[in-house]
């Protein structure tokens, strides 16, 4: 039995122009989750992460700690939804800088609204696939992963849609519990999937041990 290892980007730069980079702090995540693994003599048989610049900059932090891990194959399945197209589609107008706690609340409940408006079809936003075909393309791409590495460790760079999308899945939850599951997810938290020839179970859900002590709690982060 192998175990799939689905890992959330580090810290991006939310409310900058070009939220698809990571941040300082993302990055020293990323070094310490790497760093926790090497302890651990952690070994990883197949790599994926998204094609996004926050998963390529969060495995290259990984790696600077995690020598030797195998080249990564990017998947377009593991992308993000477009949390701004999802947004527009409700709230047509400018949002503000989300700078304060309200604002940043605000900012998370219009999206949670157009992604429940999203999944049933209410909306359909610009440039962004149906709800059923970006679920259906990480399921496909859970089942190609455990298809060919059911026997080994793989480990996963995305994001929390599709992260929280994999986790339903694999409970037979309906959709609309990820988007709770994915307003959870913290940077760089682990969710561990055990693999069989036959199916995937859920083993942990956004884990950060390589962050729980005195010296690291302070780098817990969520965006």
């Amino acid at each position: 039995m192998g175990t799939l290892y689905l890992v959330r980007h580090g810290q991006a730069s939310f409310g900058a122009d070009d939220y698809d980079q990571l941040s300082p702090l993302g990055l020293q995540q990323a070094q310490q989750l790497g760093r926790y693994w090497q302890e651990r003599a952690m070994h990883f048989d197949a790599v994926y992460t998204g094609t996004l610049k926050r998963h390529v900059q969060t495995l290259a932090g990984i790696r600077e700690t995690l020598p030797g891990l195998p080249e990564a194959l990017a998947l377009p399945a593991l992308n993000e939804y477009d949390s701004h197209a999802l947004i527009r589609c409700i709230h047509p107008e400018p949002l503000g800088p989300a700078d304060t706690p309200e604002t940043y609340r605000a900012h998370f409940r219009l999206l949670c609204d157009a992604i429940a408006q999203w999944m049933s079809g209410v909306i359909s936003p610009e440039g962004m696939p149906s709800w059923e075909d970006f679920s259906d393309g990480i399921r496909r791409t859970l089942e190609q992963i455990r298809h060919q590495h059911h026997q080994g460790n793989v480990l996963v760079v995305s994001s929390g849609g599709p992260i929280s999308t994999a986790t339903s899945l694999v409970l037979g939850s309906p959709p609309e519990v990820s988007i709770a599951l994915n307003m959870r997810i913290r940077n760089t938290a682990v969710t561990e999937l055990s693999m069989s020839p036959k199916r995937l179970m859920l083993q942990t859900f956004n884990t950060l041990n390589h962050l729980d002590t005195a010296e690291t709690h302070s780098m817990v982060t969520f965006a």
